[in-house]
């Protein structure tokens, strides 16, 4: 039977909250003719909805969303002379920022402010924020009392970036190449991957540059390493990128980024994240059958959640599985033989996917068009929908798999399957969020996670 662990994280469906907050952006958005051009690029280039690229709204005291917010079950997270910013605990919506102003501002989140400004030849408009601060932002177009506007983070959910002194952005230069360039397999030369120094190796990297940038900042620079090395070793996700990068939009509309993992590494991959300033949320156990479970992590400054997937017995359920560590076991999963085959996705392998919110069927039909098929949705509710790309077919370290054979865990036919048409390595992840649901389908992961097994031809 599928579980969710911690009740505390037992995410519910928001409807009305999302409905007033997305009537409040089309009436925004509707009047200004440079955002609802924008709107109808989004969806006709990239397959994505404006609404998921909204980061916050900025609201006159009079509005009368403004009026509304403790009543949609938001919560003030901050109060000063000039503003209050209020956020939801319990729904994937935006933030709301109450102003003495007169106008109403949407503001999207891109990668790059800079980049979304020459992507539409926006010459005249002022930047706000210092060179590589922690937050830039500006204002693209406005019309009687609607804006819009762009806002670049990096590790912060705040909205004031200070000017960085010239030490701190060659930190930053130093720290983005470590990161990109980090050594990912550790080997004796002999086929016998020692993943344990590679953990030790990313350990010191991430503790240099916590020491030097922050655990916010550098948990920021890190993951967009990570974006790129997965993003080298996926097509689907180096087509999605280069058609939102055309709109100066980036990876701003990830959602969650997913890892599997060996279960003698599990709890040293959770450490990791921790170091990084991560906090564990809802566990997951697909159930006997399934024979995985998941760790679901979040940096809420950073706004990055991570989803960590480890083969999983139904008597380790009860414990904490992500900290008290899992001993190897000759049996694997699909979890974890994809890690033998393919190494660690926080070394070797890179993600297995990345998840980003879209329309579903714009999407996927784009996608197709390009040559990207996706497969069958194993999410199709009314408020979230999922899908993983086809996925990317590498070639396997013939090391790997003839210690595989040795051991037992793969047979002949398997070993040379292996050996002849490689293995799914990675794919990219479409979902459509609506309802502000914040949560994930555990019966259609289950599903996802058994149909991705390494030792299923012809699935992926």
């Amino acid at each position: 039977m599928n579980q969710v662990l911690n009740e505390e994280f037992d995410w519910q469906r928001c409807p009305e909250v999302g409905r007033l907050i997305a009537r409040r952006v089309d009436h925004v958005v509707g009047d200004i003719p440079f955002a609802s051009r924008l709107r109808k690029c989004m969806l006709d280039a990239t397959g994505t909805r404006l609404i998921d690229w909204v980061d916050h709204l900025c609201l006159p005291v009079t509005d009368s969303l403004s009026r509304m917010v403790e009543e949609m079950g938001y919560v003030r997270a901050a109060r000063d002379v000039e503003e209050e910013v209020w956020r939801h605990p319990a729904a994937l919506v935006p933030t709301i920022r109450i102003r003495e102003q007169a106008t109403a501002d949407v503001c999207l989140k891109v990668d790059s402010v800079t980049d979304f400004l020459q992507a539409h030849q926006l010459d005249d408009v002022a930047v706000m924020g210092h060179l590589d601060s922690i937050v830039k932002s500006a204002i693209v177009a406005q019309a009687d009392n609607c804006r819009l506007a762009v806002i670049e983070r990096h590790g912060t959910s705040g909205f004031q970036g200070e000017a960085i002194s010239e030490a701190t952005r060659n930190s930053l230069v130093e720290h983005a190449a470590a990161f990109l360039n980090r050594e990912r397999i550790f080997s004796d030369g002999n086929s016998v991957f020692n993943e344990v120094a590679g953990f030790e190796q990313a350990h010191r990297l991430i503790e240099a540059a916590v020491d030097d940038l922050g655990v916010n900042r550098a948990c920021d620079l890190f993951f967009e390493s990570e974006r790129c090395y997965w993003e080298s070793r996926n097509q689907a996700a180096r087509m999605q990128k280069k058609r939102q990068d055309q709109l100066g939009l980036g990876w701003a509309n990830h959602d969650h980024h997913t890892y599997r993992s060996s279960r003698e590494v599990f709890s040293r991959l959770v450490g990791l994240l921790e170091s990084l300033g991560f906090t564990c949320r809802e566990r997951f156990y697909g159930g006997a059958d399934a024979g995985w479970g998941a760790q679901v992590l979040e940096q809420a400054h950073a706004g990055i959640v991570v989803f960590a997937d480890v083969d999983l017995a139904p008597d380790e359920v009860a414990g904490d599985f992500a900290h008290e560590g899992l001993a190897a076991r000759d049996e694997l999963g699909t979890v974890g033989l994809w890690c033998k085959l393919h190494g660690e996705a926080i070394m070797a392998a890179g993600m297995h996917h990345l998840e980003c919110q879209f329309d579903f069927d714009a999407a996927r039909a784009q996608l197709a068009d390009a040559g990207i098929e996706t497969m069958k949705p194993f999410t199709d509710f009314e408020y979230l929908k999922q899908a993983f790309t086809v996925g990317e077919v590498w070639e396997i370290d013939p090391g790997r798999i003839e210690l595989l054979r040795k051991t037992g865990q793969i047979n002949n036919e398997q070993c040379n399957q292996f050996l002849d048409h490689g293995s799914v390595g990675s794919h990219l992840e479409i979902l459509q969020r609506d309802d502000g649901y914040k949560g994930f389908n555990q019966t259609g992961i289950s599903e996802i996670i058994l149909a991705t097994d390494p030792r299923h031809r012809g699935v992926v």
